[in-house]
């Protein structure tokens, strides 16, 4: 029965890490070290509890709200002595030809915003998800969702400037 469950969770993670991972950079502003341990620690929790995990309704949801928590949780306890910085490693030119420069403008200025304003950006445009299930992720309620969506948008317009700011949806 465990060899099941430990082959079932194997799939599980190989088939969502890919989406994790591109969720955890857009909350970490770009940040790809940042990005994999908090993959790394959300498939381990989800790997500890995989019995729980499993049974509910929407695994890749439920995996998608310890991603943000865990990265909520690691906003609250950084230390002191590490500091954020706005230069972005240099990345490759993805092959599907997306404007890169369009790319690190938008990852930029989501780097500006504060975590919680991040992340409710993310959930909710990114991972398109409703406004109640953005607050259950995040363990706010639906009008503290709405609040963040409507001050994080003005400030990603305001930081965007006209040429972009059509890009911070209304």
């Amino acid at each position: 029965m465990r060899k099941v469950r430990s082959d079932e969770y194997a799939e599980f993670a190989a088939a969502r890490a890919g989406q994790l991972y591109r969720s955890a950079c857009l909350l970490t502003a770009g940040d790809t070290y940042l990005a994999e341990d908090l993959v790394q620690e959300t498939l381990g929790r989800l790997y500890v509890n995989w019995g729980r995990v499993s049974r509910a309704n929407n695994p890749a949801g439920y995996a998608q709200t310890v991603l943000t928590r865990t990265f909520l949780t690691h906003q609250r306890r950084r230390s002191s002595t590490e500091r954020a910085t706005d230069v972005l490693p240099e990345s490759a030119v993805p092959p599907d030809g997306t404007d890169v420069t369009m790319r690190l403008t938008l990852v930029e200025a989501l780097a500006q915003l504060p975590p919680k304003d991040r992340a409710v950006v993310v959930l909710r445009y990114w991972e398109d998800r409703s406004i109640e299930e953005t607050a259950g992720a995040m363990n706010v309620t639906s009008a503290a969702v709405r609040s963040r969506c409507l001050r994080a948008l003005a400030r990603l317009r305001v930081l965007l400037g006209e040429e972009l700011g059509e890009y911070a949806v209304r």
